[in-house]
């Protein structure tokens, strides 16, 4: 999930943990455990483009990690607070809870969390929630602020922190129905269009879930389609994405190409570049265009030669695509179908 829910869900975590003897304390050092595993990013200035996007998500949003970590955080806060009410163990618990909630909120999401690294590299994807929804971190927010103003012996602060994580919680739990209900939504269209489906996938759109897509592969390429829960029918146009995967040919020995393509877990297209290929990486969509099928994609990969070396580069975003896809966006979210012709 993105930054400020993970912080509002770490302080919330934290007051939850030790909130009755260390008051807003509790709030700022949950805070503190809840943003810690995402400093991973940190590694694409020193990691090249591909490794980068392997550790992301990994060693740091294990268990081991927050078993590792927890007792020397807890042993330096309990340091600065000396004579307060909370233990080196109420503080070791409060760390590992903080990074524990924090990669197992990351679980639903679309990218993949090694929760189990390093006994297992393999990332836990639910995909039933976006990384950012306002309906789950709402209720955070709004909670972790009123509790900041309430005494921490008050029985009121603990309802109110309790009312914000079971509110988001149980959003979570929600988002588990309504991605069962979608899925069989798209499965029925499979049949009603006889699609030869290899596999498929379903996620959430951007800051919702009434709106879910579908990316199923198929023998020779990949299709794309949208259903939203206020949607007058339940027939889905598809979009058509060729594999083409034999361009990558020149490049797929490559330790770099192979580690993208597990990244991916093979869910990409490649086009044809002046250089080399794009790689397209096809969990996340697409951006501004994917009501017609003809945007780009959200991450897209240069891969091209220089000298005896193989290269992979991420083709730089247009941020401003952002404000350009939140139209079209919510017109789909409120069921208005574009006037685009089903693909198979």
């Amino acid at each position: 999930m993105d930054s400020v829910t993970q912080v509002l869900l770490g302080a919330a975590v934290g007051e939850a943990v030790a909130g009755r003897k260390a008051g807003n304390k509790a709030v700022l050092w949950g805070a503190v455990a809840g943003t810690i595993p995402d400093l991973d990013v940190i590694s694409r200035y020193f990691m090249g483009t591909v490794d980068a996007l392997e550790f992301h998500r990994g060693p740091t949003h294990s268990i081991a990690f927050a078993v590792l970590l927890s007792p020397l955080l807890g042993f330096l806060i309990r340091k600065l607070y000396p004579n307060g009410e909370a233990t080196w163990r109420d503080w070791t618990f409060l760390v590992f809870m903080g990074l524990f909630t924090h990669a197992l909120l990351d679980c639903f999401t679309t990218w993949g969390t090694e929760l189990f690294w390093p006994f297992s590299d393999y990332r836990i994807a639910i995909k039933s929630v976006f990384v950012i929804d306002p309906l789950y971190t709402i209720p955070l927010l709004v909670c972790v602020l009123w509790l900041l103003f309430v005494e921490r012996e008050s029985k009121k602060r603990r309802r109110i922190n309790r009312a914000g994580l079971l509110l988001s919680t149980g959003y979570l739990i929600l988002t588990l129905i309504v991605k069962y209900r979608a899925n069989q939504v798209f499965a029925a269209s499979f049949d009603r269009q006889n699609l030869q489906v290899v596999r498929y996938e379903s996620k959430p759109a951007p800051l919702n879930i009434i709106l879910w897509t579908a990316t199923i592969e198929t023998p020779d390429g990949y299709l794309m389609g949208f259903y939203s829960f206020l949607d007058e029918d339940e027939r889905i146009n598809y979009h058509f994405f060729p594999k083409k995967h034999d361009l990558l040919e020149p490049f797929d020995a490559d330790l770099k190409v192979k580690k993208l393509i597990d990244i991916t877990d093979k869910w990409y297209t490649i086009e044809p570049n002046d250089k080399g290929v794009i790689f397209n990486n096809l969990r996340f969509g697409q951006r501004t265009g994917w009501e017609t099928g003809k945007g780009k994609f959200v991450f897209s990969y240069k891969i091209f030669e220089k000298g005896e070396e193989v290269r992979v580069q991420e083709v730089e975003k247009d941020l401003g695509e952002g404000k350009e896809m939140l139209k079209p966006l919510i017109e789909r979210v409120m069921g208005n179908k574009f006037n685009t012709s089903s693909a198979k």
